[in-house]
């Protein structure tokens, strides 16, 4: 295993996503926008997106979406704030306003988002931050059709589901940053708890590799937890200081870190972006998906 940094003082990096030439894209925070990274360039600006964008998902109709989560989550507070929404950057570089509410219920800060193998895009909202004894808030995972129309997929516990990704058979996985729980909802609706993750580590954004290993970063273990598919662990792989998300491309994986936990209303502009290449592990590809381009929010 080789670990390279391609690239330091970013603004709370995470949600990276390949691009089709080959690029990297990813959101930064701190600085509203969606960020490109190109071998040999570095990092320049994709899009701005204002507020607060907390993932990207680069899709094959040629659009990027994104979970905006309004900039007021943590101390920090955006400038340029904006309503929690999904975003979609189009590939003229407009950005657009997908959804503030789906079938009804308003989006309060998405977070994380994956397409699944039917083409529908999954997303976890939630909520403000997490206070088990003030604010209890529930966690919600979405569900948004290809057409635009959408549904609520579950209401959870007052827990905050992150990251979340899809299968190879269409299930659902998602992680809870304060409990350390891995859970997946199967193709027939029912939820199960995989594991409850070492020390509670704060489990941030995940990918699946092609042998069905969970690979989640830990936000304080300053690595990646290794689950198998039946929830057994294996063990932590080692990069960054505080890992926020990543993304397999083929034998390399890419990995976002916030550099510091993000407790000032300050912006700490000490993100990294590391690549990790792996000798005999590859990453299962992301589905393909897309939102009808007639779909925007009024």
């Amino acid at each position: 295993m080789k670990v390279t940094k391609l690239a330091d003082g970013l603004g709370w990096p995470e949600g990276p996503s390949p691009l089709a030439d080959g690029c990297l894209i990813f959101v930064e925070t701190y600085r509203s926008q969606v960020s490109v990274y190109e071998e040999g360039r570095g990092v320049s600006q994709f899009a701005y997106v204002g507020g607060g964008p907390n993932a990207v998902l680069a899709a094959t109709d040629g659009c990027c979406y994104v979970t905006q989560n309004g900039g007021v989550i943590g101390p920090w507070r955006a400038k340029d704030q904006r309503p929690p929404c999904i975003q979609r950057i189009t590939p003229e570089g407009k950005v657009e306003i997908l959804a503030t509410e789906i079938d009804g219920h308003r989006l309060r800060a998405p977070n994380d988002l994956a397409f699944g193998p039917d083409g529908v895009l999954y997303f976890t909202d939630p909520g403000g931050p997490f206070d088990p004894v003030n604010r209890p808030d529930r966690s919600r995972l979405f569900a948004m059709n290809p057409n635009g129309t959408g549904r609520l997929l579950e209401e959870l516990e007052p827990v905050y589901a992150n990251g979340i990704v899809v299968e190879a058979d269409g299930s659902i996985v998602w992680v809870e940053s304060y409990t350390g729980a891995v859970n997946r909802r199967g193709t027939d609706g029912r939820i199960a708890q995989l594991c409850i993750l070492p020390e509670k580590g704060k489990p941030d954004g995940l990918k699946v590799a092609a042998n069905g290993d969970l690979y989640i970063t830990a936000l304080i273990a300053e690595g990646i937890d290794i689950v198998s598919p039946d929830g057994g662990y294996k063990h932590l792989l080692s990069v960054g200081r505080v890992p926020t998300n990543c993304v397999f491309v083929g034998n390399t994986l890419y990995v976002t870190d916030g550099g510091h936990l993000g407790l000032s209303a300050e912006p700490d502009m000490a993100g990294v972006l590391w690549q990790v290449d792996l000798d005999d592990v590859g990453g299962m590809p992301l589905f393909p998906g897309g939102i009808d381009r007639g779909v925007i929010a009024g």
